[in-house]
């Protein structure tokens, strides 16, 4: 049986920010759309760190089950370590989907029925990246899943349920952060490179290689600054977000560097890191302009 630490990095902590980042940039981004409702923003809170944690626990099981994180070199999977029973796990994502599904209905409700199928979509974006007999995270799709999931829809979500309208500066903030959100992703893949190729599963890592997913990985990283340059167009205050630069170079120097293995892992922590200062730099720096 796991122990409460154990289900702890089980649940992967280090992901949060790509759950917490959108939100604050999100109800960051509503300027003069309308008053904040923020009993809103906290539930959008709730859902978003819900689903990520229900995700995290749904790879595990379905890794784990499939063998994928038998060798594994990052952080430990409950599963692939035999720590907990795979339905034990399987139950545990469910239930955190069933918070997010619930708090999700409560904001649908309040604001517009029509997001009860958005958040259907995410749950099934959620179970079937590595569940189900063809996940596409298995053939190449997970970066661009979480582009839409942890950056658009988390973003725009956000925006819509805690002022009622979306605008072309959430639409930026949901670029940066969808982008940065995949990076995390990116490199994450290219430390599983072998393993993965290993075991069958193709990561868009494994499809582009280990130099062009480098690049890919450094391209991602630069839009976060690239949109803060284009929200001036909305206030001067947005290139608050710069001062986030040495954080998004820091993460980028392992893997410009050469970094393989366990060698990256600093750079997956420092990547979150990146996108929850950019996100919340960005916000002050929108709120006060």
């Amino acid at each position: 049986m796991a122990t409460p630490k154990e289900w702890i990095q089980g649940a992967r902590p280090r992901t949060l920010p790509n759950a917490i980042a959108p939100v604050i940039v999100g109800v960051g981004a509503v300027g003069d759309l309308g008053e904040v409702v923020w009993w809103k923003a906290a539930l959008a809170l709730i859902v978003a760190v819900a689903f990520i944690v229900g995700v995290n626990f749904a790879n595990d099981y379905s890794d784990g089950v499939r063998g994928t994180d038998d060798d594994r070199v990052g952080p430990m999977r409950l599963v692939g370590s035999r720590a907990a029973a795979p339905g034990a796990v399987k139950r545990a994502a469910f239930a955190c989907f069933a918070v997010g599904a619930l708090c999700g209905l409560v904001l649908a409700v309040t604001t517009a029925w029509w997001l009860v199928a958005i958040g259907a979509i995410c749950i099934a974006g959620a179970w079937f990246y590595t569940g189900g007999r063809k996940p596409y995270g298995y053939i190449g799709l997970g970066e661009v899943a979480v582009f839409v999931f942890f950056g658009l829809v988390a973003v725009l979500g956000t925006q819509f349920v805690v002022s009622g309208s979306i605008d072309w500066v959430g639409v930026l903030c949901a670029i940066a952060v969808g982008s940065i959100s995949s990076a995390v992703l990116v490199v994450n893949n290219l430390r599983d490179i072998p393993s993965d190729t290993e075991s069958g599963k193709v990561t868009l890592a494994v499809r582009l290689g280990d130099k062009r997913t480098r690049v890919l990985f450094a391209v991602l990283l630069a839009v976060p600054p690239v949109v803060s340059v284009a929200l001036i167009g909305a206030t001067p205050w947005a290139l608050l977000g710069l001062l986030a630069a040495p954080l998004i170079w820091a993460a980028y120097l392992p893997v410009r560097r050469g970094a393989t293995g366990p060698r990256l892992i600093p750079s997956l922590g420092i990547t979150g890191q990146a996108m929850l200062a950019w996100a919340v730099l960005t916000a002050v720096g929108l709120v006060i302009g």
